[in-house]
């Protein structure tokens, strides 16, 4: 699909989401090359529940925002081969998941992990497969957190075939996740910082995103490169 058109065709289903973040892999390619040169370290591997996509087949899609609300976050992903100079990987498949602005994930629910029932939902949840420059996009929100857990969100590369190849996680600047959990719907501060999220602990400035810009009012971009092997 074409940049624009998946741009155009993302904003119109928003629904009550106003805004949405301008550019889709907008960086030019000395400023790409030079993002994945710096991320050419296999990107850290994360646990993959304890909630993990179901069906993700079922779940094909760019637009993942499902009947949730909050600050637009468009996700640009960038998958290399460590292995192979780091050059881009395409044609392989990548997941993505994370929870409501309120901490909640679809597809769970109705346990001491998580009281609101959402099992019978799909939203922020979507797989996408990558183009010649080793990329994808996905237009959503940004994640709220809960208890124990700084913001994050997951990700999942798997081969043509549905081999697992990478699940990691990106986690998130404190000054951006702090100013937008200052917005309406938000929970405020997370319980855990990123230095002091388990998962994050020995690896966290592989998990970081390479970059995220924007505002409240606007959305947000993120930019991350992942390294498989």
């Amino acid at each position: 699909m074409k940049r624009k058109k998946f741009l155009k065709s993302g904003a119109l289903s928003l629904g009550a989401i106003v805004a949405l973040p301008t550019a889709i892999f907008s960086c030019s390619n000395e400023d790409e090359n030079n993002l994945d040169s710096a991320n050419c370290e296999v990107s850290p591997s994360e646990t993959l529940g304890p909630f993990p996509i179901q069906s993700p087949a079922q779940l094909a899609q760019a637009n993942i925002i499902g009947n949730r609300t909050g600050i637009p976050l468009l996700i640009n992903l960038i998958i290399n081969d460590q292995s192979n100079n780091c050059n881009p990987v395409e044609g392989v498949l990548v997941d993505i998941w994370h929870c409501d602005r309120e901490g909640n994930y679809s597809q769970y629910g109705g346990n001491q992990l998580q009281s609101t029932d959402y099992r019978s939902q799909n939203f922020l949840r979507g797989r996408q497969t990558t183009d010649s420059n080793g990329h994808v996009s996905f237009i959503s929100i940004f994640p709220g957190w809960y208890p124990g857990r700084a913001p994050h969100v997951h990700v999942e590369v798997l081969s043509e075939t549905g081999i697992s190849l990478l699940v990691t996680q990106i986690a998130f600047p404190v000054s951006d996740y702090t100013t937008i959990y200052q917005t309406a719907g938000y929970n405020g501060p997370p319980d855990r910082s990123n230095a002091q999220d388990g998962i994050f602990s020995d690896s966290l400035d592989h998990n970081m995103a390479d970059s995220l810009t924007g505002n409240t009012t606007d959305g947000y971009t993120l930019l991350k490169t992942i390294s498989i092997q």
